[in-house]
């Protein structure tokens, strides 16, 4: 029986249509940051960074040539909690060995959360702007789009973003570990 030459055309061409609808979703990279309406499709890109799919970062985490940079927001005590309330955090897992440096993808950041954040990186790298950093967050999710871009805006080289981020590390069964944001 002779294989049917015009099925792989016809299968590469449904292949290509079958992408489509996910790229036509990914919108393009703003000049700026993300202001509002950070779980949202993202860009497929960001300029000056590396984008990792889950095997990408999967590697890179496993021969640990990179520092893991989780930006989930923190949910704060709610400040309408009457006095002697007691406040437990949320538990959040995330990638094994991640730092967990909350709040510092939004648009704009308070001048107290962006020396944080400056603090953090350059302790976490020994003041190397050359470290190779994966930023990260959850699946459309503009915080670590935002963060990865800030992080490049401070000379930092080797900026990787992971856009799937905790629910692509999840989805892949790899392992997670409650981790605690970084004073």
């Amino acid at each position: 029986m002779k294989p049917c030459r015009h099925l792989a055309p016809l299968a590469l061409a449904l292949a290509v249509l079958s992408a489509a609808p996910a790229l036509a979703e990914a919108p393009a990279e703003p000049d700026g940051y993300r202001l509002e309406d950070y779980r949202a499709a993202t860009p497929a890109t960001l300029r000056g960074a590396t984008v990792l799919t889950t095997p990408d970062a999967q590697a890179l985490w496993q021969a640990q040539s990179a520092l893991f940079v989780d930006v989930l927001p923190h949910a704060p005590r709610p400040a309408n909690l009457p006095a002697g309330t007691i406040w437990r955090d949320k538990p959040h897992d995330s990638i094994p060995g991640a730092a967990w440096l909350p709040d510092v993808g939004h648009g704009a950041l308070a001048a107290e959360t962006e020396a944080y954040f400056k603090r953090n990186l350059a302790s976490l790298t020994a003041d190397d702007r050359d470290k190779p950093l994966v930023l990260f967050c959850k699946k459309d999710c503009w915080m670590s789009w935002n963060a990865a871009k800030r992080a490049l805006g401070y000379g930092y080289r080797h900026i990787y973003w992971y856009p799937d981020g905790v629910d692509g590390w999840a989805a892949a069964a790899l392992p997670l570990a409650p981790l605690e944001p970084r004073p």
